[in-house]
């Protein structure tokens, strides 16, 4: 199968049912394209979730500026904080009426009040911003956007509050009313991104699971064409999406032993079929499909739940935690709980952390895809214990293009969408607000 010029990279090699998108290369750009235009690829947003907030105290900055010094629990940022942008003083005024949890996760993306209801009447108040930005890019990639979750959705109602516990859910929004459904299999996602399912043939799945020695002819056939570093870029690519695609596969194996370990029921709802068991393993092949989405331009926005709201999950995992996020967010100022809920923070911190740095390993243009990309990483609320929507735990990655002045600590004080609105700026999406915004913050 010959390749015509132009070279699409979002359509490159099709074969069997398969699809398998380039990165963005220079050499594939068409020749009416100004050499100008081919140094600029796009931007890309990513929309990271942690629920139950932070401990402020070892969370926000003492400085700010650019000569601010890391608190303990964003010391992993260390080897990339140019990179980074550190926002405080951010708030949601509409999630202040609202209960603890349910009112604040699913604003998130939207900053509109969320109306209390047991679940006929469900609204976020508006459209989220990944999904405003999804309706405007669309056109330019395969999928219009991807929306990524570890938890299933949970539905019923908290009688505790009143409200219904899809709103702990969902922070991507295709109307006020209508949640995005996320998907929480990591196969599932590399088959949205690469292929089409053959469960159930044993022949085809072989073939499946080889994906790439599905496509080496025609990978052989391009390269002569490429230019030499977008040879070597091609190569680490191939290479990249086989590593995720092995680790999906060990991620999902099962376990051999005939002996097995009583599990409790959150281990079990981990563990179901084609979900990774181990929840350090999900977050990250995750993130590395986000990453191969943004490097394969499949899409230009994905949205990532570490877990729902309200979530039992147990971080026993982290060394010197003993016990489930949401109860250790319920400090009451005791120390013992403060330590744990804090070291919990610096893990979800290290997880954003490890992604920027993949992103920033991968050239693209006259840069890195990590300069091309803006990565929020936040919570709904800023001390868990008083569930308070003001002050958040925001941190932005990347330079979409170089017009971001990251580095630094902004000290901002102003609504969460004055945030997004900017972003929506540098996606090239024209609007004059968006959510509870009062201008633009960067």
């Amino acid at each position: 199968m010959l390749i015509a010029q132009p070279v699409s990279r979002r359509r490159f090699l099709r074969g069997c049912g398969t699809a398998l998108a380039l990165p963005w290369m220079g050499s594939l750009i068409p020749g009416r394209v100004s050499a100008d235009e081919a140094s600029k690829p796009p931007i890309r947003s990513a929309f990271i979730y942690f629920p139950n907030g932070v401990w402020e105290k070892l969370w926000v900055p003492e400085q700010t500026g650019r000569d601010y010094t890391l608190s303990p629990s964003l010391e992993p940022l260390a080897d990339i904080r140019d990179d980074v942008l550190v926002v405080s003083g951010l708030d949601k005024k509409h999630s202040h009426g609202g209960d603890g949890h349910y009112a604040k996760t699913a604003n998130f993306l939207t900053g509109l009040h969320v109306a209390k209801t047991t679940g006929k009447d469900i609204s976020s108040g508006g459209i989220s911003i990944d999904q405003l930005i999804a309706q405007q890019t669309r056109a330019f990639t395969p999928l219009p956007s991807l929306e990524l979750g570890t938890e299933p959705v949970i539905t019923g109602i908290d009688s505790n509050v009143g409200y219904t516990r899809l709103y702990g859910s969902h922070i991507s929004w295709e109307s006020p009313t209508r949640p995005v459904a996320k998907e929480i299999n990591p196969r599932l996602v590399y088959e949205r991104l690469f292929g089409k399912s053959v469960s159930g043939d044993a022949a085809k799945a072989e073939s499946y699971r080889n994906l790439l020695d599905f496509v080496l002819e025609d990978a052989k056939r391009l390269r002569p064409r490429l230019g030499r570093d977008d040879q070597f870029k091609m190569d680490e690519y191939l290479d990249s999406v086989r590593a995720v695609e092995k680790r999906i596969e060990f991620a999902m194996r099962k376990d051999p032993r005939p002996w097995q370990p009583a599990i409790d029921e959150e281990q079990v709802r981990a563990a179901m079929p084609g979900v990774p068991a181990d929840f350090r393993e999900h977050i990250g092949v995750m993130l590395d499909l986000m990453v191969l989405a943004f490097q394969t331009d499949s899409t230009r926005v994905c949205s990532l739940m570490f877990a729902n709201d309200v979530s039992g999950r147990n971080f026993s995992f982290v060394d010197g935690v003993s016990g489930s996020h949401h109860e250790l967010s319920h400090h009451e100022n005791k120390q013992e709980k403060i330590e744990q809920y804090q070291r919990i923070n610096r893990w979800h911190v290290e997880q954003f952390a490890t992604m920027l740095r993949k992103l920033k390993s991968i050239p693209e243009g006259t840069g890195t895809l990590l300069d091309n990309c803006m990565v929020l990483f936040g919570s709904s609320m800023s001390d868990g214990n008083r569930h308070d929507p003001d002050n958040l735990p925001i941190l932005l990655g990347g330079r979409a293009g170089g017009t971001i002045d990251s580095g630094q600590h902004l000290q901002a004080d102003v609504p969460l969408c004055n945030l997004y609105l900017s972003m929506l700026d540098r996606m090239g999406i024209e609007a004059e607000s968006f959510g509870d915004s009062t201008a633009r913050l960067i």
